[in-house]
């Protein structure tokens, strides 16, 4: 997993709430556990009109939010199922940073587990940095994980707050096997020792 430090970004604005995971990454491409190639589902219903067209309201079909890694939403994001592909999908698309005042619980976690940092900042703090980039062509936030904060080019700094845990690997870009692979060699200790002590549990390995 990437390690997740300071970024400094080009932001697009996804103006919905209640985005569910349905819509981020539609059930056709479920089928793969290759966390590649699924940026051309993102968003695949709303991207494209009846006629299969894109549609060029869609943010992601604009040029002024293309090679943009942050992501400025609504209220509630990632709600629905728990599909792990959302975040892939969000992340081959070259997405690391999501800023919200909510996200759903399950893709919040997901997201610290894939190497992208969901940010939830105050309704009236999300709303202040879409007036801005609504306002300006280009505009880039800088996002640090270590000192928390989101900074504006003209300056202001918003705070977050993200669980020690959560932020300490992500900094590290470690995922949860990455973790048990810190332990490896008491792993290995305790299997040794279990074939020892109970060698048929291993007859047919």
């Amino acid at each position: 997993m990437l390690p997740f430090t300071a970024l400094t970004g080009l932001v697009a604005l996804l103006d919905r709430v209640n985005v569910d995971t349905d819509q981020i990454i539609p059930k056709q491409y479920l089928k793969t556990i290759r966390r590649t190639g699924l940026k051309e589902g993102l968003f695949f219903d709303w991207r494209k009109r009846k006629d299969g067209s894109p549609d060029p309201e869609f943010f992601l079909n604009q040029p002024r939010y293309q090679g943009a890694s942050i992501l400025l939403t609504r209220d509630n994001f990632g709600c629905g199922s728990s599909r792990e592909h959302a975040p892939w999908a969000l992340l081959d698309q070259g997405f690391r940073c999501l800023i919200a005042p909510s996200f759903a619980d399950i893709f919040y976690n997901n997201c610290f587990q894939n190497g992208i940092l969901p940010v939830i900042l105050k309704p009236e703090e999300v709303q202040a940095l879409f007036q801005a980039v609504h306002a300006r062509q280009g505009y880039k936030l800088t996002v640090d994980l270590a000192a928390q904060s989101v900074t504006t080019t003209e300056g202001t700094c918003y705070r977050f707050q993200v669980d020690p845990f959560r932020k300490d690997c992500l900094l590290k870009g470690i995922d949860a096997v990455g973790l048990s692979l810190q332990h490896d060699a008491a792993i290995g200790a305790y299997e040794r020792q279990r074939k020892v002590e109970a060698p048929w549990l291993f007859a047919d390995l």
